[in-house]
Parts: C-alpha cells; sequence; structure tokens
C-alpha cells in the first residue's frame, strides 16, 4: 500500500452508494457504548450462571484481552497489509486499512463501524464459545475491551504527543510504520509482538522527522 502522497485532509471515498458510504463511518464512543454493556453482562452471566468466581473470572478475562495483543498483531501484518495481485483484493485490502494509510487524519475510520464490527464479534465469540465452552463467556469481554483499548490508543497516537516518556516508543513504533517502512511496527497497543517475531523498529537509530509526523496527527482545528 504505497501512496504517492498521504492526504492531510478529507477521506478515501470506500463506496458509491451514500448508505453504504455512510456505514463504513463511526465514533469511537458509539463502539465503547455499542461493547461496554456486552462486556459487563457477560462477565456478570460468567458468576450468576455457572458459578465461577471472582479471581477465576478475572484471570480468563485478562488472557482475553493478552490474547487480543497477539491477533492484533496477526491481523495488522497478515491481512490488513497482505500483498496480492488481484484488484478485487486490493479493493478489499484498501477498505479495511489501506484508506487509514492513505488518510490517515480521518478519524472516523479508526474503529470498525458497528454492522461489520457486530457481525466479526459474533463469530470470534461463537468461535471461543465452541473452543473454550462457557469459560468463552470470560474470555470474550476480555478480547472485546483489549479491542476497545486498541482503537483508543490507535486514535490517542494521531490526535496527541505521548502523555508519558514511557509511551513514547509505542507512538514511534506507529508513526515509522505510517512513513518509514508497513513492513515494520505492526503493534498498536503494544509493542510486545513486534519484539518477539523482529519486526520493532530500532529506535535508537530512527530519527523523529517531525515534519511527516505532524502529516499523520489530527489537525487541531478538525471536528
Amino acid at each position: 500500500m504505497k501512496f504517492e502522497k498521504i492526504h492531510n485532509k478529507g477521506q478515501a471515498q470506500l463506496f458509491k452508494n451514500q448508505y453504504l458510504e455512510m456505514l463504513t463511518k463511526t465514533h469511537p464512543l458509539v463502539i465503547w457504548g455499542m461493547y461496554i454493556p456486552i462486556i459487563a453482562f457477560s462477565l456478570y452471566y460468567s458468576g450468576a450462571k455457572y458459578g465461577y468466581s471472582v479471581p477465576y473470572i478475572l484471570l480468563i478475562f485478562f488472557v482475553g484481552m493478552f490474547s487480543w495483543t497477539f491477533f492484533e498483531y496477526i491481523m495488522h501484518r497478515f491481512v490488513f497489509h497482505w500483498v496480492s495481485e488481484s484488484p478485487k483484493a486490493q479493493k478489499v485490502i484498501y477498505i479495511m486499512h489501506g484508506n487509514h494509510h492513505h488518510y490517515p487524519r480521518d478519524k472516523e475510520r479508526l474503529f470498525m463501524p458497528p454492522v461489520p464490527s457486530l457481525i466479526l464479534a459474533s463469530l470470534l465469540f461463537s468461535v471461543f464459545r465452541l473452543i473454550l465452552g462457557a469459560t468463552g463467556f470470560m474470555f470474550f469481554p476480555g478480547f472485546l475491551l483489549g479491542y476497545l483499548l486498541y482503537g483508543s490508543m490507535h486514535y490517542a497516537i494521531h490526535a496527541w504527543n505521548p502523555p508519558f516518556k514511557w509511551m513514547k516508543p509505542l507512538w514511534r513504533n506507529h508513526h515509522l510504520h505510517h512513513y518509514k517502512d508497513e513492513g515494520k511496527g505492526f503493534g498498536v497497543s503494544s509493542t510486545i509482538w513486534d519484539h518477539v517475531f523482529g519486526t520493532m523498529f530500532d529506535l535508537k537509530k530512527e530519527k523523529d522527522d517531525k515534519e511527516k509526523v505532524k502529516d499523520l496527527m489530527f489537525e487541531k482545528t478538525a471536528r
């Protein structure tokens, strides 16, 4: 997904149909509002229906959160940056992720919109339920919260400077992924798997390019 120019204004048109186009956009608070009740109910149901203890529920919940970081890495590296000669496949990849590299200041496409998000979440829950049984009711909400934190972190990386010094490597890793090398820096909410699989940028050797980073950040005057 190499583009001659990164667009600092506007957003990509993904569909000619205005209603389909509208369904590709969302606000982070919409997704949080949609999934927080599901997370809360799933955790409650785990204890009320199956009698699991609070410590066990929390353990599996945090395992689900950690599992999200691996899923995030695999999806970003092998699906969102899949290289194909097929025009149809290229179109799908552009809709899923390429448009973000093309228009990094587009705030409305940092979270998966509600309809496809709910479909994918339902499929994932079905898989977890099939494999994990009742434990899936604890694992799934942790996985969902991992997704919400990932999306929010992605938003923050494009909107603001890192709030703490120890978070700067995470910010730089993603910025370098955008303007330096799309074949590295796949972690957004965490750099753990970039370190494990050797796709982490050597931040000691990389110099900050303030102008290029600025091109990736939301404008303060933008709505």
